[in-house]
């Protein structure tokens, strides 16, 4: 059987494989997915790969199987690591951590003024794969990212650092670092002026820098022989076609419930009354990783959330759950019992995700103030993941995030009337790569997944 384009989801636990044909025509199709478990402890990866294209084999009931094109996501080397180091937290630590989310990286530190020795070993045992250096607005500030630049080069990290603060200081970095191993790339500043983000240059950096330097899984380097173009962080994959949507459809949030986190993404400007009285711009694209929130992994944080006496109230046998736990649901009860946790996943990733209206008081009275993303523009809610893709009730779910036009709720939610989309395929991830080349075609294919059609001609 020859297929046109495979493309591969790398994880930390499972590779996937999704098959996609008739891709040169207007009419590509899905025709079907395998998976196996990745070979990380096996030492090579590829074994992972080829056990899961053999299993779409077996799920194809092909003799043989072959295709034209290969392309690829990883977050096998365990995710894409990254420190972060600004000015101050609220404005340049802040754009700099946004530029690393929307490239796929966990972050795992940020720090805002000048680093100490108690910084810096932290950073040793984070063993980070990138070190993000920011700092000052362009032709403000000097000292303090130079400070960092000069004792984070003294660690001697082999591993790269990218600088993307005040202009004034980009020869003087590259002074500081031109005798050490780190490879340095200097990018424009992610926040040039008081009232603006720029965390596309980054971003773009970061994950050129992920293909170069981060996929180390053991054997990682040997699938770059037999895929096409670059293996693209997972959530970076993602991020690319939410942008893709917001682009045909407008303002969209994206949510994935994972086994081991929750990631949200939005794509949106927000409404022109809260651009208004914001105290601090947001990036037009951002990602949030809730680390805490996972049906799998990080089960145990998501009971303590709903609480276990409400669960037992709701006549959940949370001791036969715990000994019996699968990562795919196998009884009726046990997929009630992770849709519960799955909508508390969800509303506390987003309420997280979203930004709020304060109200300050001064010498001229009452002040209001909107902080962080505002999502009262979203129009479309697409869930993707195992979770939200599979549970019967992910679109009632999804519905619960939106707040009335009378709410009292200071949180930026996305207001009034929705329209929710689902995955159905779950394939966002493999679209996202697939549209680096074939745009058109991997639109039509999440349109197939949605099961209905919402781009117009």
């Amino acid at each position: 059987m020859k297929i046109d384009i495979l493309v591969a989801e790398i994880g930390s636990t499972t590779t996937v494989v999704n098959a996609f044909h008739d891709i040169h025509t207007d009419s590509p199709k899905f025709i079907g997915q395998g998976q196996a478990a990745t070979t990380v402890e096996e030492g090579d990866v590829r074994i992972g790969l080829e056990n899961s294209i053999r299993d779409l084999q077996k799920n194809l009931q092909a003799d043989t199987l072959t295709y034209d094109e290969l392309f690829a996501t990883s977050s096998a080397a365990g995710g894409l690591k990254m420190t972060v180091h600004g000015l101050v937290f609220d404005m340049t630590a802040r754009a700099a951590k946004e530029a690393a989310l929307g490239a796929g990286a966990i972050v795992k530190m940020v720090t805002a003024g000048n680093m100490r020795r108690t910084d810096f070993k932290k950073i040793q045992e984070t063993n980070p794969n990138i070190i993000l250096i920011a700092g000052g607005v362009d032709y403000g500030e000097r000292d303090t990212a130079l400070n960092n630049a000069e004792k984070l080069a003294e660690l001697n990290l082999p591993i790269p650092v990218i600088y993307a603060g005040n202009i004034e200081n980009d020869e003087e970095i590259k002074l500081i670092f031109e005798n050490y191993d780190n490879d340095l790339y200097v990018v424009e500043n992610v926040f040039p002026k008081i009232d603006e983000l720029n965390v596309e240059p980054t971003r773009k950096v970061i994950q050129d820098t992920f293909e170069k330097h981060i996929v180390h899984a053991p054997g990682m380097e040997h699938v770059y022989d037999i895929v096409n173009g670059s293996i693209t962080p997972t959530p970076a994959a993602v991020m690319n076609l939410s942008q893709l949507i917001y682009d045909k459809i407008g303002d969209v949030l994206v949510i994935d419930v994972g086994g081991a986190t929750t990631d949200v993404h939005s794509v949106t400007e927000g409404s022109e009354a809260i651009s208004k009285i914001q105290v601090a711009p947001e990036p037009l694209a951002k990602r949030t990783v809730e680390g805490d929130l996972g049906l799998y992994v990080n089960k145990e944080n998501v009971i303590e959330l709903v609480g276990e006496e409400e669960l037992v109230k709701q006549g959940f046998d949370l001791d036969l759950f715990r000994n019996e736990y699968h990562s795919i649901p196998k009884t009726e009860e046990e997929r009630r019992l992770v849709e519960v946790l799955s909508e508390a996943a969800t509303l506390t990733a987003v309420e997280r995700h979203a930004g709020q209206v304060r109200y300050v008081y001064g010498p001229t009275g009452r002040s209001t103030l909107a902080q962080g993303k505002d999502l009262s523009n979203v129009k479309y809610v697409i869930g993707t993941g195992g979770a939200l893709t599979r549970l019967a009730n992910g679109p009632a779910i999804l519905q619960k995030i939106t707040k009335d036009k009378d709410s009292k709720s200071s949180l930026l939610l996305p207001t009034g009337s929705v329209k929710v989309l689902i995955d159905h395929d779950y394939i966002m991830a493999s679209l996202g790569v697939l549209a680096h080349k074939y745009e058109e075609a991997a639109l039509i294919l999440l349109e197939k997944s949605f099961r209905e059609q919402v781009f117009k001609d």
